[in-house]
Parts: structure tokens; sequence; C-alpha cells
């Protein structure tokens, strides 16, 4: 099978789809398509022209009358085009028109009746399909959009990893969640993964920043919003860079390796692994030698009829142990989901013991 890179002729390591937010007008898509070819940088445009957007006011596209423009778009810059889809409508009018290729945008790829509705508008074709992980942090949808898609007999299906949707004041737009990602990846080995970090950043100067992680995390391609004049982008217009900012981003960017490199630095990272696997296993028996305790704790509190969850105590010991990490430079946010893990984890034993009708140390 081959992969995207392949079937649009891109030699590069890093793949970059780039284009505006929306497709505004004409001249605003053929303007901004120009400039993004002249960088020499972007392999394939992107631009909406159906936005599903939050409110019902916003900007939601010009529709069906913008397509004729992608292929124009597509044919001066002789790059491949691209646009979200979210019915089967949209799928008809893009196969129509000669689009390239085609995306489910997250809030798409959270229904799954919608995404059967692309995918059975697709079967019997063969045209590429990105799909954007949901805008809820979901694995299971993400996977089973992709999925759907793969059963319509797609052969050229693209993961991006636009982040998630969260509830209150952050840094990012949407959170990244990288390990969502790197799970997808798991469970689709050669997948191709494409970051969008303009909708993960949700601002300009943020992208940069996001950009390069996926790269330090061997992401296949970036999706990077860019608009001729940004400040007057009818939609998402702080998270747009101008195509010359654009260009700059790419070139400060730094591309990893995914090869072995020297034999020295080969033979340094057989032992760092080695270490870390010790520790690892180290980390396991004591993880399995807490969990014996736990056991044996429950029996106490069934013996003498006490209730499992004892807020004080899960209190001292969320204290306790953030203190004794933070002392030890480990990261708080990370230290107290582990301590969530394993308090819910201990919260499930001490329940099959008290449930249990024989004794656990004769069982």
């Amino acid at each position: 099978m081959t992969t995207l890179k392949q079937k649009w002729g891109i030699g590069a390591d890093i793949m970059l789809i780039s284009g505006p937010c929306s497709a505004e007008s004409r001249e605003q898509l053929l303007q901004t398509a120009s400039a993004l070819k002249s960088t020499g940088k972007v392999h394939a445009l992107r631009a909406g022209i159906w936005k599903p957007r939050t409110r019902p006011d916003s900007f939601e596209g010009i529709g069906k009358a913008a397509l004729p423009w992608l292929v124009e778009a597509g044919g001066i810059t002789e790059l491949p085009v691209i646009t979200e889809v979210a019915l089967a409508s949209h799928v008809e009018a893009c196969l129509k028109a000669g689009i390239s290729g085609m995306w489910i945008g997250a809030r798409t790829a959270a229904n799954p009746f919608s995404v059967q509705e692309i995918a059975d508008a697709l079967r019997g074709v063969d045209i590429p399909v990105l799909v954007k992980n949901p805008i809820n942090a979901d694995l299971a949808l993400w996977i089973g959009a992709i999925e759907r898609v793969k059963k319509a007999g797609i052969h050229h299906v693209a993961a991006i990893h636009r982040g998630f949707s969260v509830h209150g004041a952050r840094l990012f737009r949407n959170m990244p969640m990288w390990e969502i990602a790197i799970a997808l990846r798991a469970h689709f080995p050669g997948i191709e993964v494409i970051c969008d970090p303009s909708h993960i950043a949700g601002k300009r100067e943020l992208v940069g920043n996001v950009a390069q992680y996926a790269l330090d995390l061997n992401y296949d391609g970036l999706m990077i919003e860019s608009h001729c004049n940004p400040d007057a982008a009818l939609s998402d217009k702080e998270q747009q860079l101008l195509p010359a900012d654009l260009e700059k981003l790419i070139d400060s960017l730094t591309s990893r390796s995914t090869g072995t490199g020297p034999e020295d630095y080969a033979n340094a990272l057989r032992n760092l692994r080695a270490s870390i696997d010790r520790i690892d296993f180290q980390i396991l028996q004591l993880l399995a030698e807490r969990m014996g305790k736990i056991e044996e704790l429950g029996l106490h509190k069934k013996e003498n009829n006490i209730a499992i969850l004892q807020m004080e105590r899960w209190q001292e010991i969320l204290n306790t142990r953030t203190e004794w990490g933070r002392e030890m430079g480990v990261n708080p946010d990370f230290l107290q989901k582990i301590l969530e893990q394993i308090h819910s984890e201990s919260i499930r034993r001490q329940n099959a013991v008290l449930s249990s009708k024989e004794n656990p140390s004769e069982a």
C-alpha cells in the first residue's frame, strides 16, 4: 500500500499542508496559494469551504461555490488541494469537482453516524482521506472513524492530530494530549499522522513550539493555517500565519532522525535502554508489593467493618507524595495522574476483598 506522500509525490521527510482556514474569496485563496507555492515549502493546499462553527452567526464558509477556486488554486500551484467534508453531499460535490483529497473534521469524527455516511459516499473511489481526532478525548472514536473509512475501500487514510477540547482556561486552544496520538499510531502501525499545530495552539506565536514538539515525536507531517492577510480573516485569525512567516517557521524547525546514528550513540542508547528496562522492572515489582499490602489493608478493613475510602488518608498521600516528587524533580501534574491511577486500582482491589466471601489469605 502506498503512503500519502507517495500518492502525491512528496519526497520531503516532513509533509507540509497549508492554506487558509476558510476560502473567503477567489482572490484571497489564489493570493494565499501563490504565496505559499513561492516559499517552496508547501506540498499540499488546504482550505475549508463548509465550516461547522460553534455559534450560528459565525462565518460558516462559502460552500460549494468555492470548489472551483480550490481547483483553480491547485492548477496554478501544481499542488494537491484538500477540503473538509461533513456530509455525503459534500463528498459528492468534491468528487465531481476533482478535489485531490478530503479531511473529516473533529466535530464530524465524533459522530459515527456522520462518519459512516461519508464512508458510504466514498465507497468505490480511491481518494486520500485524512481523519482528524474527535473533539473529545476518545481514542476509540478516532480509531472507529478511521476504520469506517478504511472499510469503505479507501487506500490512503491518514490521521490529523489537532488536539482535544477541554473546559477552563489553558495555554493552548486545544490540549494536545500527545499520548492519545501515540496510542493511535500503536494501534495502526504505519499510518501517517499529521499534526495540526494551528488548532492545538490557537495563537500564531505558539504554533512553532507545537510543530517542533510534533517533529520531536516523529510525526509524518504538519498542517498549518496560512492567510494572505490573517488579521482580516473571517475565521480563526489568531492562529493563521502569513506565508512568509510560515516559511521562516519551517526553516527554524529541526527534523529528527529515526535511525540509530553513529556506533557510539547506538551503544550509549542500548545501555540507557537496558538501564530503563531494569528500572521499569523494579517499579513493577514495587507496584506489585504495594498492591499486596493494599489487599492486606482491605482484609483489615473488612474484619473491622471500615469503609474503603478514607479521604483524609488520600489527601495525605497526595500532599506528601507530591512534595516528595517535587524535591526529586518530578512534575507534580504528572505525579498526580500516576497517584490517581494507583489509588483507583487500590480501591478496586480493596472492594474485591470486601466483596469476597472468603478470607484472601486462605484462598
